[in-house]
């Protein structure tokens, strides 16, 4: 709210300053004292919340900055007695700076719309059966509520019944997504298809609308390595023309013989398009329009930074499951003995993992009521589970146990197998079987063809890694990996020269997604994974991250275009300033409009 009142005041202040200005342009030649007074309210209104800002933000960062420049301009014209240049200067330069929000605002309205559509309230299944309206702050996990058809999903859920979601506001995606018992649905889709009862399974602050907003306002306070260099450039450079303004003036005045109204006032144009302005705007509102752009795709991205270095990955290591593959596996094949089943179905239910899931979602009927409700279970990243002395994992994990039944010399070839002991024996198994995703062999070949290797990490068996690669196409693969070997991999390609990017989703990824260039997590991974991840891709969609890359490539070229335009801008003014062909006025014209240039060929990265 007082954000409003400050901008609405602002632009009154604009108005006014503009109407000041017109009048005392009018009123000058048949009034002059009239029409210096009205330029001095212009410069009044025009300037006040423009000084106010320049002297708060050169206090704060401890350094003069570029809109006190263009202030100490117009204090300078009014010295010499051009009040109308000053009024110009102070409209032309307002109205850039209200443009100028405008647009940056621009940049980032994709989240604030896709906050707008997010209910604030929600129908709460009770007890008896009725419902009633509660604040979506108010839902705990565990929660019921109801969605009735055409109406927007209120906070993230698991169906309870079967729907159709209509998730374009998040992913991009018009098609609607169908969703069976247990799967996930998020807050601001929309309910296409009946009334629905959904279970909830995250507060309102952990959804992943609210991760949204979270990440862009971190990734605003966290600049890309270009704009922090320019952040640093620009202190210097302020300070450069402070000092190199008065030494033109008295070149001028006692090596060329100007009048000191002539040379003070040619000092004054320096001063102006000297200003750095073009330049300063050139990165950030580029990347938040880029960062912006990701989220609508549904890809969350933390900074300009992780932007700049996917742009130069020349390598990506991928893990398999739900991101190559759907991770949607099925049990088609199991031996457990009777008395050890529910234990391991009790297990499983603590973990995200998509085999977990799929184990858990394949016994609906399993009695679990003799067991503890707090079963301690203990997840080993890249191991499997364990509780008590039952050990559930990958076969690797079981080298050293006896197998009288060898479960573990009988594996599937091509399928991904679970194995089970109780205490240093063998005494089950469940083999599971997973789908290739489509896309994610299209977009392996998009990577190719731009000169990027796609290489597979995965902690599953050999035969199931040799199969998934030669339909995805990657050019090479590792099997049986634990997180240490995919550091190791990720730390001998970085070592040898490559930029390189991992994605993953699980405990078992994090320390890689943490060591590589590029971190990329997947939306249904682990809450680690996403923690220390750059991005953060909210469907596992490996063709979305094929389409930031190409974000990323754009980004760079515009920010590139910029720096040129804005530095040729500066030294071509800066010279017809130096040679006399330069009036203040036209100084800022061209000044203020190279600046909303700049914002505006950011502004492409939305399309």
């Amino acid at each position: 709210m007082i954000d409003y009142i400050k901008s609405k005041r602002t632009a009154q202040f604009v108005i006014l300053g503009t109407v000041m200005m017109i009048l005392g342009l009018i009123s000058q030649n048949p009034a002059p004292l009239l029409g210096k007074v009205f330029h001095y309210l212009a410069v009044f209104f025009l300037g006040y919340y423009a000084s106010k800002k320049a002297v708060h933000d050169s206090i704060r960062e401890k350094s003069p900055n570029v809109d006190l420049l263009m202030i100490l301009a117009a204090l300078g014209a009014l010295i010499i007695q051009e009040e109308s240049e000053a009024a110009i200067l102070l409209f032309i330069f307002a109205t850039a700076e209200v443009l100028e929000a405008y647009a940056t605002e621009k940049s980032t309205s994709a989240i604030s719309s896709l906050m707008s559509q997010v209910p604030e309230t929600a129908q709460l299944l009770k007890a008896d059966g009725q419902t009633v309206e509660v604040a979506t702050s108010d839902l705990n996990v565990g929660d019921v509520i109801v969605v009735a058809k055409g109406n927007q999903i209120p906070i993230d859920s698991l169906a309870m019944t079967i729907t159709t979601v209509n998730e374009m506001a998040l992913t991009g995606e018009s098609i609607p997504v169908d969703k069976k018992v247990g799967d996930e649905v998020f807050a601001g889709t929309l309910n296409e298809g009946h009334a629905v009862k959904l279970q909830v399974n995250k507060r309102s602050n952990e959804t992943v609308f609210s991760n949204i907003i979270r990440m862009v306002e971190q990734a605003q306070s966290q600049p890309s390595k270009i704009g922090a260099t320019i952040d640093h450039f620009e202190r210097y450079y302020v300070m450069g023309v402070l000092i190199a303004v008065p030494l033109f003036i008295l070149a001028l005045y006692y090596l060329q013989a100007l009048s000191f109204h002539q040379a003070f006032y040619r000092g004054m144009v320096l001063l102006t398009v000297a200003s750095p302005c073009a330049l300063v705007a050139s990165v950030t509102p580029a990347t938040l329009s880029a960062i912006s752009k990701g989220a609508r795709i549904g890809v969350l991205i933390k900074g300009g930074t992780a932007l700049e270095n996917l742009a130069s990955v020349d390598l990506i290591y991928s893990d398999k499951t739900g991101t190559l593959t759907y991770g949607d596996f099925q049990v088609i094949d199991w031996q457990l003995p009777k008395d050890i089943l529910p234990v391991v179905i009790a297990m499983e239910q603590t973990s995200h993992h998509p085999i977990a899931q799929a184990i858990v979602k394949h016994f609906p009927d399993v009695d679990l009521t003799s067991l503890s409700p707090d079963v301690q279970v203990q997840e080993e990243a890249g191991m499997g589970l364990v509780y008590g002395d039952i050990r559930v994992g990958k076969p690797g994990a079981f080298t050293n146990y006896k197998d009288p039944n060898a479960y573990t010399d009988s594996l599937s070839a091509g399928q991904t197998t679970v194995i089970v002991s109780k205490g240093d024996t063998v005494v089950g198994y469940l083999t599971l079987a997973d789908q290739v995703r489509q896309e994610s062999a299209q977009a392996v070949q998009d990577f190719q063809k731009e000169n990027v290797a796609v290489m597979m990490l995965t902690g599953d068996n050999e035969a199931v890694a040799e199969r998934v690669a030669k339909i995805v196409g990657v050019q090479s693969f590792k099997a049986n990996c634990l997180p240490q070997d995919k550091i190791q991999e990720v730390q001998a390609s970085q070592a040898a020269g490559h930029s390189v990017a991992m994605i993953g989703d699980g405990i078992n990824d994090a320390p890689a997604l943490a060591n590589a260039n590029v971190g990329i997590a997947m939306g249904s991974g682990s809450a680690i994974a996403m923690e220390s991840a750059d991005l953060v891709m909210v469907q596992n969609n490996f063709a979305k991250l094929f389409q930031v890359y190409q974000l990323s490539h754009r980004l760079n070229k515009i920010v590139w275009q910029n720096l040129f335009f804005s530095v040729g801008v500066i030294i071509v003014l800066v010279s017809l300033n130096m040679l006399g062909l330069l009036d203040l006025t036209k100084g800022v014209i061209f000044h203020e409009t190279s600046t909303i240039l700049v914002i505006l060929n950011g502004l492409r990265l939305l399309k």
